[in-house]
């Protein structure tokens, strides 16, 4: 299995946060906002679920199934619609003529007449980053009360919605950038600016 190419090679920043600074005052606009609702319907959809459905249902194998369903749904929808209308970010899998596996991150930033909303980026990458956060909590919570019965639905939370986390991320910062430069850099930055501000404001 090969990563392979990425459409942007310039140094960005993690999760828009310099980018939405710059475009703030004339890019708030939500122009996909059926979109931005599908993004976090089904995940957020299968949190409520998982948290009800004892309540709600009796049925195991019910309650599993529409989790289940619900959380496919999300990770083909923010995989192959919702990253790219409102990021304009995309990632995938495809097999070469040698019969490889390459993994293709792509990022049509900086290349585009009409960038993404920066109010629609917020949308995606808090639902992207949220979402995995809770079902990994979830997973020590299953672990810790001892339902092993919800490991697996757990289990298949944390690797669907992780996977979409990872790939965009890839995409964001370019697929042969290390993410934990990345991730250094970022911080480096924020400390400076916040150093360079002190002065400024004594």
């Amino acid at each position: 299995m090969t990563l392979s190419r990425d459409s942007n090679e310039d140094e960005v920043s993690l999760f828009d946060a310099e980018d939405d600074e710059a475009r703030k005052p004339k890019k708030s606009k939500i122009k996909h906002p059926l979109a931005c609702f599908f993004h976090l319907f089904f995940r957020v959809s299968a949190v409520l679920a998982y948290l009800l459905c004892e309540v709600l249902s009796s049925s195991f194998i019910g309650c599993m199934v529409t989790i289940i369903l619900l959380l496919s749904s999300d990770f083909w929808t923010v995989k192959n619609i919702t990253g790219r209308l409102m990021v304009g970010l995309r990632w995938w899998n495809q097999v070469d003529e040698d019969g490889k596996s390459q993994w293709m991150f792509e990022s049509r930033k900086g290349s585009e007449t009409n960038p993404p909303s920066g109010s629609e980026s917020r949308i995606f990458w808090l639902g992207l980053v949220v979402c995995p956060i809770i079902w990994v909590l979830f997973a020590f919570s299953t672990l810790f009360s001892f339902k092993i019965k919800w490991l697996a639905v757990v289990i298949m939370g944390v690797v669907l919605q992780g996977a979409n986390l990872y790939g965009y991320v890839r995409c964001k910062v370019g697929a042969r950038t290390s993410l934990r430069n990345v991730a250094t850099n970022y911080l480096g930055r924020q400390f400076f600016k916040q150093a360079m501000a002190k002065p400024a404001e004594s």
